[in-house]
């Protein structure tokens, strides 16, 4: 995927978003799974200098959002203000989610462009009057094909997904000419092999594609949880075409096209594979409809499992962030399900995984390394960094792995999404230089007072320091607290400048932190864990 934005901000920014999630519960690993990625990815776009828009938010319409509120004594308005504000938002600003815009789909400036929108397809005449019945599961907010659905052991009909029974619907409803699209889908599919990942979710879609297209209900006649449509207001928009819509509406449609033109369409859509559907047939295929360019990628995520389910309120397997940041803390956090989950694939959770990652890479190779480097600096040079004098073959294999390091992450991170590679690609290289200096032995050569025995001592602590300066560079965006504060024991900032200026692409370029810095010992950037709490 080529970049967007560029280093002098100019341009069209690199517009990534996490699908909207449903307020009809707290928010649990599977959310933050994906927010965090999206956060990850972003962040990483931003230190290669390009502009950068990050969206979220909630989706806060239809019929299980209405009945989750009725079954709590209150409206549906402050079901969802008092989930988003006491939940959703304190949860993305306690894992250091750097998002720019947070949208739900009740603002007005919303609900006016969406009405909008329908109304533009209405009078295109790609929307028609009709009537349907079929299965229809409250928790996806879909009706489903006959293929979708799963048995019970009495023969009653249930979601694949949320394996509960679905109920037959039949309404009055509007419906989008979808089947109209499938060709030019198919197309767009062939011209852009990149626009599904990961490749099974290209293929699942295709497929599902070629067996030809039903035109889509848009509207609900049952209920009133939504917004109005446009020219019969006995109807209310279907909440998943409302939905879709945050992606253009959080970025301007129709209220500023300047800023529209400048963001949109996303360059990568982060989805869950269940609403995959949605996102790589419906989303694009109303775009095209409208005129409208479709979005660059459709990324989908995998399920977080926790005994084989996947992890979601409807099955009990929920767990909340804050169980585990309050154990891990949030940096951890971030790292672990990025770094053990390929994503686009499924993963297992436990939290014995955690611990044995959390203290062999995390507290064993890399925070271990920077406390050691911190404390001969200090003891053998009295916290003042010493020049790089007398540079051998092992000083190049470290370099050499730095820039092999810097170019394997920001290839997989930046352009493939493959988290899990990137941030590999960098404990690798934490762990080539543990290597380096169990090899080199800069507590025996420190016994070496002469002037070759300081000189190589030097060069010792100074490739160890610098490659830690870009470990903290390539680390930012994934562990941002644990990066400034090994950055500022460095004597970086005072030398380089803040860390979020410094470009993940040149971070492999040697030689930068100047001798003289002044490097200090910290507090142990990831403590000993305590025991597992009850």
């Amino acid at each position: 995927m080529a970049a967007t934005g560029s280093e002098e901000q100019g341009g069209k920014a690199f517009y990534v978003t996490t699908p909207i999630y449903y307020v009809n519960d707290a928010p649990h690993l599977g959310h933050a799974y994906t927010t965090v990625a999206g956060d990850v990815l972003t962040r990483w776009h931003r230190q290669r200098g390009e502009k950068v828009w990050y969206l979220t938010g909630t989706d806060e319409h239809g019929q299980k959002i209405m009945r989750t509120a009725e079954a709590n004594g209150v409206t549906p308005q402050e079901w969802c203000d008092k989930l988003v504000e006491e939940a959703w938002k304190p949860l993305w600003e306690h894992l250091n989610i750097a998002n720019d815009d947070f949208i739900r789909t009740t603002e007005k400036r919303h609900t006016d462009r969406v009405r909008e929108f329908v109304q533009d397809l209405y009078d295109k005449d790609e929307i028609y009057k009709g009537g349907y019945e079929g299965p229809y599961c409250v928790g996806c907010e879909e009706y489903k094909l006959p293929g979708d659905l799963i048995e019970d052991e009495n023969g009653v009909k249930l979601c694949a997904i949320h394996k509960t029974p679905v109920e037959i619907l039949k309404e009055e409803n509007y419906f989008f000419k979808l089947s109209a699209y499938g060709t030019r889908l198919l197309e767009h599919y062939e011209a852009n092999p990149g626009f599904i990942q990961p490749e099974s979710a290209r293929n699942e879609v295709v497929n599902f594609v070629k067996q030809g297209l039903q035109d889509l209900s848009i509207s609900r006649s049952t209920f009133d949880w939504g917004i109005p449509v446009p020219w019969d207001e006995k109807h209310v928009i279907y909440v998943w075409i409302d939905a879709l819509l945050n992606y253009a509406t959080a970025a301007g449609y129709g209220a500023d096209q300047e800023r529209f033109e400048a963001t949109f369409p996303a360059d990568v859509h982060l989805v869950g594979k269940d609403i995959l559907r949605f996102h790589a047939i419906i989303w694009p295929a109303m775009l095209m409809a409208q005129g409208l360019p479709v979005p660059g990628r459709v990324a989908a995520n995998g399920w977080l499992m926790v005994g084989g389910e996947k992890m979601s309120k409807s099955n009990l397997t929920g767990i909340k962030p804050q169980d585990l940041t309050s154990h891990f803390g949030v940096d951890a956090y971030r790292w672990y399900f990025l770094r053990a989950i390929a994503f686009g694939q499924d993963g297992s959770f436990s939290w014995e995984d955690f611990s044995a990652r959390y203290t062999s890479e995390l507290a064993n190779d890399y925070g271990n390394l920077a406390s050691r480097v911190a404390a001969m600096v200090g003891k053998y040079f009295g916290g003042e960094l010493p020049a790089d004098q007398a540079a051998g073959d092992a000083e190049q294999a470290v370099r050499d792995g730095l820039a092999a390091a810097v170019a394997e992450a920001d290839r997989k991170i930046g352009e493939e999404l493959d988290f899990a590679g990137g941030i590999a690609a960098v404990f690798t290289f934490v762990k080539q230089v543990n290597g380096y200096l169990t090899e080199q032995e800069p507590w025996k050569v420190a016994k070496d007072e002469s002037a070759e025995g300081r000189a190589r001592l030097a060069t010792i602590l100074y490739t160890a320091s610098e490659s830690l300066r870009a470990v903290a560079v390539l680390l930012n965006a994934v562990m941002p607290e644990t990066s400034q504060k090994l950055w500022d024991s460095l004597g970086a900032a005072e030398s380089l400048g803040a860390l979020a200026d410094q470009k993940v692409q040149s971070a492999g370029e040697w030689g930068q932190l100047p001798a003289g810095a002044t490097v200090t010992k910290g507090a142990v950037l990831f403590p000993r864990l305590e025991e597992k709490p009850a």
